[in-house]
């Protein structure tokens, strides 16, 4: 099928596969876009204690896309331990965010713009073809996650990475705009 409206995502074959591995991509986009032209200080910005910085809210919509696509789902290492950037960035190996303690969440320190990127690009990179080769059986397998509980993989990718991932970058959207940057293009 071809792309009638010019647009990245639009005109993609009317499979869940096809769909979900766009959204994806768009939403992993959109992580990049909204770290574009920040400074190192804006990057890890919490507005003196009282939001999460863009570079929490960047790093737990991509570390939640490849630790569900590729822990969750299949008890594989993600791309975060797979390329050492929990070493290589100084955070925590395991945690994603989800839960995690206020304060702790405000005082992580991310990576300029470069070195954040990188991660972003090596998890598009695999997770949207593996998304594009997942089957509608695979999308109904239910599995438990924490913290949701039993949910169909199709649910997790829906709600938890694309719903979800995309209310952090409202988030992110609104930090460009009080740093006088342009906000996302949703």
């Amino acid at each position: 099928m071809t792309n009638r409206h010019n647009s990245p995502g639009f005109g993609n074959d009317s499979t869940l596969a096809a769909q979900y591995s766009s959204l994806i991509g768009r939403l992993l986009d959109y992580c990049e876009a909204g770290l574009d032209g920040l400074t190192d200080e804006q990057i890890s910005d919490t507005h003196k204690g009282t939001t999460n910085s863009v570079g929490f809210d960047v790093w737990h919509v991509v570390r939640t896309v490849d630790n569900i696509v590729f822990f969750v789902f299949e008890r594989e290492k993600p791309v975060w331990l797979k390329e050492k950037f929990n070493e290589r960035w100084g955070l925590p190996a395991v945690d994603q965010g989800t839960g995690m303690d206020v304060q702790d969440a405000y005082s992580l320190h991310f990576p300029d713009v470069f070195t954040f990127t990188e991660y972003i690009q090596a998890v598009k990179e695999v997770v949207v073809p593996r998304i594009n080769n997942m089957d509608e059986e695979y999308f109904k397998v239910v599995q438990f996650v924490r913290p949701w509980g039993e949910v169909p993989r199709m649910e997790m990718i829906g709600h938890g990475l694309i719903g979800h991932g995309n209310g952090h970058l409202g988030r992110v959207s609104l930090a460009r705009n009080i740093y006088g940057l342009e906000g996302l293009a949703y």
